[in-house]
């Protein structure tokens, strides 16, 4: 199986090269993926950068190279509810672009960009494996949507604004969507564990680079063991 691991940022990304070594690398679109071998898989690790953009011509850019079977992505969020605090694990059930306003345009939602659908469903059976391992293993998780946008969110402002829309949504990044889009037109499955780095408000900025770098391993650490576990 050919499996790619794909994080926005180094701070996010560093448990992996702590745990897996002596891989080659190969360039896809802007970015370095390291490639190692691990339990007969071909593991494919990668930063693709900040934002929509990047994420998304980084992953297609892999996925137009490399039969990827299994994408993995890994990395941090804001939190959206009182319910979700930091260093809690949100494993995605779905996506949607909280940037995208269009409903002027035609019979669209909030979130929906045109010709695309309302909100990305993460619902394969690889992700449900995924998710019965966590219960297997006793991590505690919550499932839900998970929005993007170009923006870091660092306002109670900000954040009731994206709640006005998407009043159910766990948490806030600035990836996940455009991840989502590319392998929903790819046809590939998906698996998205996003860990609480930030609260989303005014205390964000200060908390981020602490938070990042603790709960992006604690995430990390959780895929490493499920894949050196996968036959």
């Amino acid at each position: 199986m050919k499996i790619a691991i794909i994080v926005p940022m180094e701070i996010e990304a560093e448990y992996y090269h702590k745990y897996f070594h002596s891989g080659r690398k190969e360039m896809f679109g802007s970015t370095t993926f390291e490639h190692f071998c691990v339990n007969h898989n071909d593991l494919y690790i990668g930063l693709s950068g900040i934002g929509k953009v990047r994420a998304a011509m980084n992953l297609a850019s892999l996925l137009s190279n490399v039969d990827i079977d299994l994408i993995f992505m890994t990395g941090t969020a804001g939190s959206l509810q009182e319910e979700v605090h930091k260093e809690d694990l949100i494993l995605a059930d779905s996506f949607a672009y909280h940037d995208a306003h269009n409903i002027l345009a035609g019979d669209y939602v909030e979130g929906q960009i045109p010709g695309e659908p309302a909100k990305f469903e993460l619902n394969s059976s690889a992700r449900k494996q995924f998710a019965q391992f966590l219960q297997e293993n006793n991590v505690e998780f919550k499932e839900g949507l998970i929005v993007t946008g170009d923006s870091f969110i660092g306002s109670q402002k900000q954040k009731d604004e994206i709640k006005q829309n998407f009043a159910h949504a766990l948490g806030v990044e600035m990836e996940g969507a455009a991840f989502a889009q590319v392998a929903y037109h790819f046809k590939k499955p998906l698996i998205a564990l996003r860990a609480i780095s930030d609260n989303g408000n005014q205390d964000a900025n200060g908390d981020f680079d602490h938070f990042a770098q603790k709960v992006g391993a604690k995430a990390a650490k959780i895929i490493c063991t499920y894949i050196e576990k996968m036959n």
